[in-house]
């Protein structure tokens, strides 16, 4: 795989559990269930999904090419 196919790979994982997370939030939400120990389990489950999903974009480096490519140049980002 390429670099880029392994971005987009992890990256997809990440918004796919981000996704969920948030999802089952919104679930609870429109159950007006927001206290408890489900409430209190799902909102770490997106804190969390949401931290490695940033943590994971700005650790994000991207090798040079060798191209001479400046930058706005080369690869579309996702």
């Amino acid at each position: 795989m390429t670099t880029t196919d392994d971005f987009r790979h992890h990256a997809h994982e990440l918004i796919v559990d981000l996704d969920a997370a948030t999802t089952e939030m919104m679930k609870l939400i429109s159950a007006h269930q927001m206290s408890g120990p489900e409430w209190e389990r799902v909102m770490k489950w997106q804190h969390e999904a949401y931290e490695r999903w940033m943590a994971y974009l700005n650790a994000r480096s991207y090798p040079d090419s060798g191209s001479g490519a400046g930058q706005g140049q080369g690869e579309a980002p996702l």
